[in-house]
């Protein structure tokens, strides 16, 4: 049984089309994303996204391509949305120009423990600084989460394409 080819990395970074920022990621943005981006092939998944996963990845957990970050020179920078058992997530991660992971960091998304339901929503600004606010919410209500106790954070990618909380 022969191994599959090793995919290029600039051909897996043509998927993740460059946008402008500012962007901000709520719980349906990836649905924009799914219509306007061809779904990754399995390959490209288990070859550059598999890896980065710290829980297992399963036939239903589902990847789809969201975008790439403009003008980044030293480095590349990614969005793409993981969708598993009750939890969904963008993640943002860097690469350096041959494709060597730099930083990895979950930056929005929605995901249900015990009782809990936490929701992050990122907005992401063209100076690559990511504001984070989330907030939490008992499953069994139909009670929106409370913003007297959500909890902000500031993120950003510096020139060298670490993630570092500011």
């Amino acid at each position: 049984m022969s191994e599959n080819p090793k995919i290029d990395f600039k051909h897996f970074l043509k998927n993740f089309p460059e946008i402008e920022l500012p962007i901000t990621l709520g719980e349906e943005s990836h649905h924009a994303f799914s219509q306007n981006n061809d779904p990754l092939p399995a390959a490209m998944i288990d070859q550059f996204l598999v890896p980065l996963e710290e829980d297992p990845v399963d036939e239903l957990t589902e990847f789809i391509a969201c975008f790439s970050f403009p003008s980044t020179k030293k480095f590349h920078a990614i969005v793409y949305w993981k969708a598993s058992l009750l939890n969904y997530q963008y993640k943002l991660v860097t690469f350096d120009l041959q494709g060597k992971l730099i930083a990895q960091k979950v930056i929005a998304g929605t995901f249900a423990h015990d009782d809990v339901i936490t929701q992050s929503v990122a907005t992401i600004k063209d100076d690559w600084a990511i504001y984070i606010v989330t907030g939490q919410a008992m499953a069994n209500t139909m009670v929106a989460a409370d913003p007297t106790t959500s909890k902000a954070k500031l993120w950003a990618i510096g020139t060298e394409g670490k993630i570092v909380m500011i």
